[in-house]
């Protein structure tokens, strides 16, 4: 049968790194309090010159180095987002005249953070459905651009960045060991939607808006929806959360990892945290904490990888590939 796998990873982040201590000649609060509550500690802010689909296409380049490949060997690029250059086109068909690739199909997806694990379940799909034989999947955030920073609750948590990987098609036996996706599971409640959105958008007020979160909210809903999807990847999969070398799971925040972990069984040393570097990148969270763990030396090739993410919506889902 056919396997999604991973060929090449890249990343890409801001010039500017914004450590705590700036916020505090902004908002009401301190170093202290924002590694306590969330366990971030500095985050990378795009300047003017950086956008969406810049930071896409230095992240997507590197992934395309890593693979060996060019833009002429991709068929498809999905661009996870939702801070695109433009309300239309799609960011992702302006990555793709920036690549200079002149063929095949591109368009954006929008499942805030839970984008990239959706992203990858569509490329996986396209991938087996024969449609795309290498697809080229981005994760790219610009949060800042949407950022009350007037709002202690939630301009410390966010920051920009993005991640890229190639996948291709591959021949695998229909076993666990094969190498590419092996199960994902995607999840989304609307009726949640009020507990963290943007309050703004072209058929509302006409403006982009300023994102807004009931923290305690999201919280309270975000351990038991990650542990959901995650339990039925291990059944799809037949497998326990002992047989997972790597647990890449989105970087909102440390306590709903730690927690998240816990809960599943999952050892800490297995756990992948990279908030305390970028802060909760949306859509390009999951990308930029694998890279940092391939750059690292941690995930090699072989080890079966789970990635889980959550976002507005509420949308949520998990992916289990082996490397």
């Amino acid at each position: 049968m056919i396997r999604s796998a991973v060929r090449g990873i890249g990343s890409a982040l801001p010039r500017r790194v914004m450590k705590n201590v700036e916020f505090e000649s902004l908002v009401d609060t301190t170093d202290e309090w924002i590694v306590q509550r969330t366990g971030i500690r500095q985050r990378h802010i795009a300047s003017d010159d950086e956008t969406t689909a810049s930071l896409g296409e230095a992240a997507a380049r590197k992934a395309l180095d890593d693979a060996g490949l060019t833009s002429a060997d991709i068929d498809l690029i999905v661009l996870a987002t939702s801070t695109p250059n433009n309300t239309f086109p799609a960011t992702a068909v302006e990555i793709q005249d920036r690549l200079g690739m002149t063929h095949g199909f591109a368009f954006d997806m929008q499942a805030v953070c839970s984008g990239f694990v959706y992203a990858v379940n569509t490329a996986d799909l396209h991938i087996r459905a024969g449609q795309a034989k290498r697809v080229l999947v981005i994760g790219s955030e610009t949060f800042s651009r949407i950022l009350d920073w007037e709002d202690r609750t939630t301009c410390v948590l966010f920051g920009d960045g993005a991640g890229a990987v190639v996948m291709e098609g591959v021949e695998g036996e229909g076993s666990l060991a094969d190498r590419g996706v092996i199960a994902s599971s995607l999840r989304s409640d609307g009726a949640q939607k009020d507990k963290l959105f943007v309050d703004g958008g072209p058929s509302t007020t006409g403006t982009v808006g300023h994102l807004r979160m009931q923290g305690r909210e999201v919280f309270k809903h975000a351990v038991g929806m990650i542990t959901d999807v995650i339990e039925d990847v291990f059944g799809r999969a037949g497998i326990t959360a002992e047989d997972i070398g790597w647990f890449v799971p989105h970087q909102a925040n440390k306590r709903i990892i730690d927690a998240s972990a816990k809960k599943l069984g999952i050892a800490e040393e297995k756990v992948i945290i990279t908030v305390d570097l970028h802060g909760n990148t949306s859509a390009a969270s999951v990308p930029l904490a694998l890279a940092h763990a391939v750059d690292e030396g941690k995930i090699k090739r072989g080890d079966l990888v789970l990635l889980e993410a959550m976002g507005g919506g509420f949308t949520w889902g998990a992916v289990l590939l082996r490397w």
